[in-house]
């Protein structure tokens, strides 16, 4: 099976545990109004490549991976979820911790073979959640975050890892009020095994006018450190009131 990839990235530090493989997927349906990776939306471009030739890569800098592993993010890894499924088992085989870096925006009941598959696959699942209100996510992303929080639920029913991944931005999800509700409603997961709250950056800019593309989100300031650091307080603080209520 072949799988179309955008690029892969060596030695990564933030998509995971450890040292790891990142495989950076092409495809992705949502169009996340601070997404730094546009040039990943469309199937076009990249390299084709086998899940052998990955674990190739993979298997040079084995040494350096030893407390890590492979990393699947995009673009959106779910656009290819049968070669997906194929990459993580055959790493599993050889002993290869596996993370899933997704939206889970195309996660569906219908699918459940394909995502039962995937998941026994699968060790950790980095689930990105864009906006906790789902009038807001589709203004965000275009589109509805019901499949996102479902996935969540189905993770849960798998007792599934899963580290929470959640951009805050000035004017969109900066907002104390709004980040409180956003850490009671997932406080009730208990296989949330970590929280990663980033702060907002411009830096995809000059990409964006490399591509000939308007820059969504204008001249919105970034986000700083120690905002996402107050940011991710309150988060962890709800989370904790919904864990003592339950």
């Amino acid at each position: 099976m072949i799988g179309h990839i955008h690029s892969i990235e060596s030695f990564g530090t933030v998509d995971g545990p450890g040292i790891r493989l990142t495989v950076f997927f092409k495809g992705c349906p949502m169009r996340c109004l601070y997404c730094h990776n546009p040039d990943t939306w469309d199937m076009s471009g990249g390299t084709d490549m086998t899940a052998e030739e990955i674990l190739d890569e993979y298997e040079k800098g084995a040494v350096f991976y030893k407390n890590g592993g492979i990393t699947a993010t995009g673009g959106e890894p779910l656009m290819q979820i049968e070669f997906l499924t194929e990459l993580f088992t055959k790493a599993k085989k050889r002993g290869i911790h596996t993370c899933l870096d997704t939206s889970g925006i195309l996660f569906s009941r219908d699918r459940l073979d394909e995502f039962d598959a995937l998941t026994d696959a699968c060790d950790l699942v980095m689930l990105d959640i864009k906006h906790i209100d789902d009038e807001e996510h589709r203004k965000l992303t275009g589109h509805s975050n019901k499949r996102v929080l479902d996935y969540l639920d189905y993770l849960a029913g798998k007792n599934k890892a899963v580290w929470i991944r959640h951009v805050i931005v000035p004017g969109i999800t900066l907002d104390d009020a709004y980040l409180a509700r956003l850490g009671g409603y997932i406080g009730k997961y208990r296989n949330i095994k970590a929280l990663d709250v980033l702060p907002y950056h411009s830096m995809a800019k000059p990409k964006y006018s490399e591509l000939g593309m308007e820059y969504p989100l204008g001249d919105t300031p970034d986000a700083t450190k120690d905002e996402a650091v107050h940011a991710r307080n309150i988060i962890i603080e709800n989370m904790k009131k919904t864990r003592k209520q339950g």
